[in-house]
């Protein structure tokens, strides 16, 4: 039986996606009493967003794909078209540190008054080759930017030790350039899709998550519901924090965030170790309880561990690990 019950407070994090899948898994005996005064609590007061109907907007008709692509870009002009558009150099304007090994940096589309033109859920590929490179290094990266902005983007790049695409990310200066292309879409999503998602997240595995929370609820018209799971190392490590704080103070009746963490401080009062069974089937909808998706992004291990791992970036793969157990259909769950 999946508990309905929300006690904690949004503080998001991020971890170290190499860490995770590397690092022996802590003993979980401190989370035990946690959960269970989450399940307990839940008998009381109940998970009430979880427990409410969604609510509708009268007779309001669900705008069509074409009117918020309108409503997004207007007579702005789109900086990414796909097709056959080919690559495009953007200047990087701001770098800031957000930690020890972490960076948000802005890079300028081509013109102040473009828009991104990417869709919801959708990345873009980053190139670069080196002087002693034999061939390009193609990463993508997932904007945290709104997609209405104009003029800009927005990436959070964390370092990897070897990874060349990420130092050469942390090394650049203000005014170099960087070859993009986009964009490369994930999971097409439109307002009411599914009545309530669940978003695992492992590290910078938060951005497409963050893209698609801060969509829903930008839309009047979308009363979907969100959970978000989020595992990390440290509190210091912490990515989107006030973003996704403001997000749950806002809408607190549809927008639930539960955190984990491998090293928490003595005074950490949410979940220590990793995601697990015993979390996810505390806080997540039912697999039974209406149209429910479920999302995951994070490093390797994490999907070995939740999902099982996508078979390449157009084969989402078989369902296995914790999902699968609590009875989770393949098609219920999508792997970024």
């Amino acid at each position: 039986m999946f508990a309905r019950s929300a006690l904690w407070s949004a503080q998001p994090l991020r971890s170290s996606i190499r860490h995770y899948s590397t690092e022996s898994p802590k003993a979980a005996g401190s989370n035990t009493a946690l959960y269970g005064a989450l399940a307990a609590a839940a008998g009381v007061g109940g998970y009430y967003f979880l427990n409410q109907p969604k609510k509708t907007d009268g007779d309001a008709p669900t705008p069509s794909k074409e009117q918020v692509a309108s409503r997004l870009t207007g007579n702005q002009s789109v900086a990414f078209k796909g097709g056959d558009q080919g690559w495009i150099d953007l200047k990087l304007d701001k770098v800031e540190e957000i930690n020890h090994n972490t960076k948000r940096l802005r890079f300028l589309l081509p013109d102040e008054n473009d828009v991104s033109g990417l869709p919801i859920t959708s990345a873009v590929l980053t190139k670069y080759k080196g002087p002693q490179d034999e061939k390009p290094t193609v990463r993508p990266y997932t904007p945290v930017s709104g997609e209405d902005l104009k003029g800009y983007l927005d990436f959070i790049i964390k370092r990897y030790p070897g990874g060349p695409m990420s130092q050469h990310l942390h090394d650049m200066k203000p005014q170099q350039r960087l070859s993009f292309k986009g964009p490369i879409p994930k999971y097409p999503w439109e307002a009411n899709k599914h009545d309530h998602i669940a978003m695992i997240a492992g590290g910078t595995g938060i951005t497409p998550m963050f893209q698609l929370a801060r969509h829903i609820f930008a839309n009047p018209e979308d009363k979907t519901k969100v959970t978000l799971v989020f595992g990390n190392i440290g509190e210091e490590d912490i990515l989107l924090k006030r973003e996704l704080e403001d997000l749950e103070n806002t809408y607190p009746q549809r927008f639930r965030a539960f955190y984990v963490l491998e090293k928490p401080a003595e005074s950490w009062q949410q979940g220590t170790g990793r995601i697990d069974k015993s979390l996810l089937k505390t806080v997540l909808p039912e697999p039974g309880a209406g149209d429910v998706k479920v999302f995951v992004c994070g490093p390797p291990g994490m999907y070995k561990a939740i999902s099982g791992p996508k078979k390449s970036p157009s084969d989402q793969g078989e369902l296995d690990g914790v999902l699968k157990e609590l009875g989770y259909a393949k098609e219920q769950v999508y792997k970024f």
